[in-house]
């Protein structure tokens, strides 16, 4: 585990999540470089990244290697534990609902995420993962934090790949 803030976090709240947020976003950078689509990840626990990863779907050949679960894999390993209490996610795109599954699941506090996902958001954008009924578990969520930052890097990935696919439509 490292230290992420070795004089102290942020007074503000909001720039201490922004600078987490950036860590996830060197993730999503990273996995866009290896052709993924360009998702990171980072979870914290009182001011330590326990883990971080960035999506993983097309080198497993695993629909279920996306960000968050790589990261909750290595946070569980870190902890020696199938919880994660007091620990929070920050992702460059709201989770789906397999994520959130997870995220319940593995009990942590609070979600930051940046952009929202129309298609397959879990938190707010297809459904609210997180609200519903009967959950024993409750889970802060912050939205939109470098959300413009995250959106731009899906849109240009995915644009390069229906640029690549047009071109080999014309040889």
């Amino acid at each position: 585990m490292s230290l992420l803030f070795p004089l102290g976090p942020p007074d503000d709240p909001a720039e201490r999540d922004l600078r987490i947020m950036e860590i996830a976003l060197r993730e999503a950078v990273a996995a866009a470089a290896r052709d993924e689509v360009p998702v990171g990840c980072v979870i914290v626990l009182e001011n330590r990244i326990l883990a971080s990863a960035g999506n993983q779907v097309e080198q497993l050949q695993d629909a279920t290697a996306h960000a968050e679960m790589l990261a909750l894999t290595q946070a569980f390993e870190a902890m020696g534990s199938k919880r994660l209490i007091g620990a929070e996610l920050y992702c460059t795109l709201e989770p789906c609902v397999m994520c959130t599954g997870a995220i319940v699941h593995a009990r942590l506090s609070r979600v930051v995420y940046g952009a929202a996902d129309p298609k397959f958001g879990g938190v707010c954008s297809l459904c609210g993962g997180f609200e519903l009924e009967g959950l024993n578990h409750q889970v802060l969520t912050v939205g939109g934090v470098e959300a413009e930052a995250s959106a731009e890097l899906l849109r240009a990935f995915f644009q390069a790949k229906r640029q690549a696919k047009k071109g080999d439509r014309r040889t």
